[in-house]
């Protein structure tokens, strides 16, 4: 069976084929800046050499055209023909209250998507025109949506709930949904097999870090708590979003300084985290150099997003009453071992010790414990496509 997994971006779309009979990636490439001047698409196909090649796509139709050629036709080809592709994985980035796993795409599903647009302005309309394109393009390949908030539809009542008036919860859903849910689930599902534990057993903290960033409570498989709330902004500090901040500040800038809504919005969103903090980038990478050349403002930085992080799990160990292992995973997490050894000498007193030889790594699966630790630190790289495609396969072979 050959799954391609589409993530639709506003002006981006990502792909992988799989062949799930043994779970290699036959093809991964993305389409960039459609609709934008100079777009492109980078493909790789299994055991080539990377290509990038200049294209026009003013559509994602275009540029779904020009994924189905590379995969099908020449040198970069991976199938013989689309008839070879037995489903679509689509990444969706918000289902509200109405998934709580995945599904197969119907037009019912579809209109549900809708509906949940306005909870995700920036995401779920591109996700949408996925869907449509690769419909009209494939129409007789079954299609199944995944969402990034299904697995958080497990937290209780206690956890979504914001202590504001009810009726704008049951007006207009304002309750905490969380995101990142696709990784946080594949990352704690393996945290527990690295640890000789049931998922069903286990209490994992997940800590998804990359310019987006999210902390998750795994207990007996289920997410019981998540930094990211009603948006993806909540909780930690990450690149360009501030994470948590007094509410009051909202109210407070838009009298001082005259600011609207969306330049509020704007702010938080595109103009503060790591960027604001730092004053000179949101790349973590650039944090990382900086912290090894002295400088003060990128150690401030990490420090800041430090104390915000240990904040979190430690509150999430309490939680749920005692914690396995802790995992790691996305770009910041996966490759920036200075961090993660900083985080676990903060983390002692919770049982963590990190073996620093083990932590000299980048983006491969290891368990970065001395053999003694109480509780393990884990790097498990995450793996999305792979989960949109098991679900894919588990859902039509039902």
């Amino acid at each position: 069976m050959n799954v391609l997994v589409v993530n639709c971006g506003s002006s981006s779309l990502k792909y992988q084929v799989l062949n799930m009979e043994n779970e290699s990636v036959l093809a991964i490439g993305i389409c960039e800046r459609i609709g934008i001047d100079g777009s492109f698409i980078k493909h790789t196909t299994e055991g080539q050499e990377t290509v990038k090649i200049p294209c026009e796509f003013h559509t994602h139709k275009e540029a779904l055209e020009k994924m189905i050629e590379m995969i099908t036709t020449g040198e970069t080809a991976c199938v013989s023909s689309i008839d070879e592709i037995d489903a679509v994985g689509h990444r969706i980035v918000h289902g509200g209250e109405k998934f709580t796993d995945s599904v197969v795409i119907t037009d019912e599903v579809i209109k549900a998507i809708e509906e949940c647009c306005d909870l995700a302005p920036l995401h779920n309309p591109a996700n949408l025109t996925g869907i449509r394109a690769c419909q009209e393009l494939m129409p007789n390949v079954p299609m199944v949506a995944v969402f990034d908030t299904a697995f958080h539809q497990t937290m209780p009542k206690e956890a979504f709930m914001y202590a504001i008036p009810q009726e704008y919860y049951r007006k207009h859903g304002v309750r905490k949904y969380g995101f990142h849910g696709t990784s946080h689930k594949y990352v704690s599902q393996r945290a527990a097999e690295m640890i000789g534990k049931p998922v069903e057993e286990a209490k994992i903290i997940v800590c998804h870090l990359g310019n987006g960033a999210s902390v998750c409570a795994v207990k007996n498989g289920k997410s019981v708590e998540t930094s990211m709330g009603f948006t993806p902004l909540a909780g930690l500090v990450m690149g360009t979003r501030s994470g948590d901040i007094d509410p009051a500040i909202i109210p407070f800038l838009m009298e001082k300084e005259g600011m609207s809504a969306k330049e509020i919005d704007t702010m938080l969103n595109k103009k503060s985290g790591v960027l604001a903090l730092s004053e000179m980038g949101s790349d973590f990478r650039e944090i990382e150099d900086g912290v090894v050349a002295g400088d003060e403002a990128s150690r401030f930085t990490m420090d800041a997003f430090q104390h915000r992080l240990i904040s979190y799990i430690g509150a999430y160990a309490a939680i749920m009453n005692g914690v396995d292992a802790i995992a790691f995973a996305g770009g910041l997490g996966e490759n920036n071992a200075i961090m993660r050894e900083e985080v676990a000498n903060m983390l002692t007193w919770l049982g963590v010790e990190i073996d620093v030889e083990k932590n000299k790594c980048r983006g491969v699966e290891r368990d970065l414990s001395t053999e003694n630790a109480k509780v393990r630190m884990l790097l498990v790289p995450t793996n999305e496509e792979l989960v949109i495609a098991r679900d894919a396969k588990r859902l039509l072979h039902k």
